[in-house]
């Protein structure tokens, strides 16, 4: 089967009593088209998960004022003439949400999804954990300075000896991983056998987060050029575990998910270890990522109250032009890499998570906009999809603040 848009015909995926065996979603599809249209809104049925708990307080308040956002016309990267509407249909849009000046301005959801749905984040993951990550640099726990080896003495035996926090979170190593997800010999594939996410071949190993890590090989200096490995989120959520002697999902529900006032229960995929995958392995609903946007957009305080250090969110705007290159500079041509967001460029302010097959938390404090589009597209990235998502995003700010 190809994939389908939200207009098509939606095949019967999961239906049924048993499903037919074409429509079945396995450890070998789940993660492909058209089968992951149907799983990343149903991981919890597919892989083992811990809950990130919202914790018993009351819910944080999104005032809606919503705006018909659909007919709003932007050029596109092609140069041609795209309605928003259009645009959603044409990414393969689960649900979009966007907030401005504190209000619920759009809401949308598709293919299924609806606002209790949680959705896989893929790396959008990466800059949730890494802002807890800045709660415990705030608190004094985490030193970004610090060799990871000095929270994991494990990781002085691999190649992540001498590098530090820092380092890691920037993702400016000299670890040798390759991230070429269509490569079934690739490092990352490897990580999906680790991480629980495809079923391991007989006798493999390593078979869990932890150990892969602990076999991974240097091949250049540390603090160099930024290179997008996954396993870098990974590294630095286990030394947020051993400062703290937290599980991840513990970690997230107490310092971050409780306080911010989510709405719902969270969840991360965990390995046979038992580990949550710090990299890709969260589950949230599309509200309580717009909430996690709004704590960055409002500099840590939100809910009433200074959840994250507000000179950590500040460092999220300053990365390094001059060590960001290709491929990255094909979707972002003046982007950065900070502490595990992508910035947009350096003549504004905005930065964002950002998942393959088209997951995006948008933050604009230049426009208070914070944006999160959930999709799900056929190919893990598409540059097109990509820059017309934030073609798409200019064109809602500037209307929404003109």
């Amino acid at each position: 089967m190809t994939s389908y848009r939200n207009a098509d015909k939606r095949p019967a995926i999961m239906r049924g009593a048993p499903p037919l065996p074409g429509h079945r979603v396995t450890l070998a599809n789940w993660d492909r088209p058209p089968f992951n249209r149907w799983s990343f809104q149903h991981v919890r049925e597919i892989l083992p998960t811990a809950c990130v708990h919202r914790g018993d307080g009351p819910v944080s308040n999104l005032p809606g004022a919503p705006a018909g956002l659909e007919p709003l016309a932007f050029t596109d990267s092609e140069g041609e003439e795209q309605t928003i509407g259009g645009h959603l249909e044409e990414t393969y849009t689960d649900g979009m949400i966007v907030v401005h000046q504190g209000h619920v301005v759009f809401e949308r959801y598709y293919n299924g999804m609806t606002e209790r749905t949680r959705h896989l984040s893929q790396s959008m993951s990466k800059s949730v954990c890494a802002t807890v990550a800045g709660i415990l640099i705030g608190e004094g726990a985490l030193d970004p300075d610090a060799p990871v080896q000095e929270y994991v003495p494990e990781f002085a035996e691999c190649g992540y000896r001498d590098a530090t926090l820092g380092q890691v979170m920037d993702m400016r190593s000299g670890i040798k991983f390759s991230e070429d997800y269509t490569d079934p010999e690739s490092d990352i594939a490897k990580f999906d056998f680790a991480s629980g996410w495809k079923r391991q071949p007989e006798d493999y190993e390593p078979n869990c987060t932890f150990d892969l890590i602990r076999g991974v090989a240097k091949d250049r200096d540390h603090g160099g050029k930024f290179q997008y490995r996954s396993i870098e989120s990974d590294v630095m959520a286990f030394c947020m575990e051993r400062v703290t002697g937290m599980t991840l999902s513990e970690l997230l529900s107490t310092r971050l998910w409780s306080k911010m006032g989510a709405e719902e229960n969270a969840d991360f995929t965990v390995d046979s270890a038992g580990y949550a995958l710090a990299s890709g392995g969260l589950n949230a609903t599309l509200r309580d990522y717009a909430r996690f946007g709004l704590v960055h957009l409002q500099m840590g305080h939100f809910n009433g109250r200074q959840i994250v250090p507000a000179e950590w969110i500040a460092q999220c705007h300053e990365g390094d032009h001059s060590v960001f290159g290709e491929p990255y500079n094909a979707a972002l041509p003046d982007g950065a890499y900070r502490n595990q967001f992508w910035i947009e460029s350096p003549t504004n302010r905005a930065y964002m998570a950002r998942g393959v097959f088209g997951q995006l938390i948008y933050i604009d404090p230049d426009h208070d906009m914070v944006a999160v589009k959930l999709s799900t597209w056929p190919d893990f990235q598409n540059t097109r999809y990509s820059r017309d998502s934030l073609l798409a995003l200019h064109a809602i700010a500037d209307a929404l603040s003109g």
